[in-house]
């Protein structure tokens, strides 16, 4: 028998040629994840004080989720178990060694980059390593390690934002002289604002302290001990809070956040230049929010909504619909969002629920409620109206209405009227977190008194804390 040697070619190399075509209609994905970056903390997410025109952009061209948080922390360090959360989209109480976690959960091939490799995808990670899950950012293609925390001298801190773009073009070229026709998955993860809050010289000269207003949040103390007064984040002001130095160190976290943006707009140009802006889809987020003077706190160890939890989320991009969303979502609904992009096989154990039906325009909400948690003596559940944080510890509810009191100003807890709703909420916080696998409670047989009183001036460690320079 005679074979017809160009057709046995073609049809060998169909399956081949077919799986390019699919590649290259799969669109790119970069996602730049923030350090301690606020949920407000954009010019087009309602900061006019920010000069922030390249990731506005995204916010003109995409989708903006007002409501997406980051569900928890069980440690101070709540950078750590929210990028886990992320890069595994389970819940923080399921995430590789948490109490509750699926057998699975540990398994690389279960880690987003395994994910999208399996899915066709070139992965590669620049940027904070240390508290970034290193297990998961271990299973990208390629991943550099520029984490301030880490290997990269703070004396360079300065400069954290370029090399990072630096990175990232370089690694656009270099597909570029190779013709590489896969897509590609961009983790960029830069760890600013976060403090040492230092940028170049040229955007710390765009903020003038005097010239920034407090939050209407801002107060001196706290007025009572949330359970985590004095964890390294509130040791970088001075008790009581000062108005001179919470505008000094906005002044500082808006000069980071600008030096950011002016060197995302330079990864920016390199994907027009390169034919590849059209069709990659473009994530802004970050790991978690901060509190910058808000009720007497500079952390992010809180479940205020200008406080720990609260986080930014605008997606732009080829199929993104534009506007704004105030569907409660988490960070782990990347993990799923992202596979279904990518047409990818989500694993078991997935906690998180796909964006894109939002993204489309095909669907307005993906759950009715929005709970959250720090250690065990913190929990939160809010609707789309109605706050309640709850103490444990020390046996205190606040109830807030957002629709009246965005700043969370009043605290309706006490008044009698507010009973139904309290019970209502506490009842769905019960619920919720039961789904979540949370068996902290929300009572304590002996709770501690809610008043506290700051470290003494002049003692130690408050000593330390006032002579506390931010460096640049």
């Amino acid at each position: 028998m005679k074979y017809n040697i160009a057709l046995v070619v073609t049809l060998l190399l169909a399956p081949i040629v077919a799986l390019h075509a699919a590649e290259k209609s799969k669109p790119n994905i970069i996602h730049i994840h923030a350090d301690d970056h606020r949920a407000d903390g954009l010019h087009a997410l309602g900061n006019p004080l920010l000069v922030t025109p390249n990731l506005d952009t995204l916010v003109e061209r995409g989708m903006t989720f007002t409501h997406c948080y980051t569900m928890g922390s069980m440690i101070g360090a709540v950078c750590t178990p929210s990028r886990t959360m992320m890069l595994t989209g389970r819940s923080w109480q399921r995430i590789p060694g948490a109490p509750g976690a699926t057998a699975n959960a540990k398994e690389a091939n279960t880690f987003l980059p395994r994910v999208m490799q399996a899915a066709g995808y070139q992965t590669w990670h620049i940027g904070k390593y240390g508290n970034g899950f290193p297990a998961g950012l271990k299973e990208f293609e390629t991943t550099i390690n520029d984490d301030a925390h880490g290997n990269t001298p703070e004396t360079d801190r300065a400069h954290c934002s370029q090399r990072l773009a630096d990175g990232t073009i370089k690694f656009l070229k270099s597909r570029s002289a190779a013709k590489e026709s896969k897509p590609f998955y961009i983790y960029i993860a830069p760890p600013v604002p976060h403090d040492p809050r230092s940028a170049e010289d040229q955007f710390h000269k765009l903020y003038d302290p005097a010239k920034i207003p407090l939050s209407p949040a801002f107060l001196p103390l706290h007025p009572f001990d949330n359970g985590e007064m004095t964890v390294r984040d509130e040791k970088l002001a001075p008790w009581p809070r000062t108005e001179a130095d919470t505008k000094q160190q906005n002044a500082d976290y808006y000069a980071c956040v600008t030096g950011l943006d002016y060197h995302v707009g330079r990864i920016f140009a390199e994907l027009i230049a390169s034919g590849e802006w059209e069709n990659t889809i473009i994530i802004f987020s970050a790991d978690n929010g901060l509190s910058l003077g808000e009720h007497g706190l500079f952390g992010k160890q809180n479940l205020y909504e200008f406080g720990g939890m609260h986080v930014p989320l605008v997606v732009a991009g080829p199929g993104v619909s534009k506007g704004k969303s105030e569907a409660f979502v988490y960070l782990m609904d990347l993990f799923p969002t992202f596979a279904e992009f990518a047409g990818a096989t989500v694993p078991a154990g997935v906690d998180g629920k796909s964006l894109v039906p939002i993204l489309k325009g095909k669907e307005t909400k993906v759950r009715d409620v929005l709970y959250t948690g720090y250690r065990n003596c913190q929990r939160s559940i809010r609707d789309e109206r109605w706050k309640l944080i709850r103490y444990p510890l020390i046996n205190k509810t606040q109830l807030f209405d957002l629709s009246a009191d965005p700043h969370e100003l009043t605290d309706l807890a006490a008044k009698p009227e507010s009973a139904d709703k309290i019970k209502q909420l506490t009842t769905q916080l019960e619920k919720t977190k039961k789904e979540f696998g949370d068996a902290i409670p929300l009572e304590v047989e002996n709770p501690t008194p809610a008043a506290w009183n700051p470290p003494a001036a002049g003692t130690g460690e408050a000593k330390k804390v006032k002579n506390k320079k931010l460096k640049k």
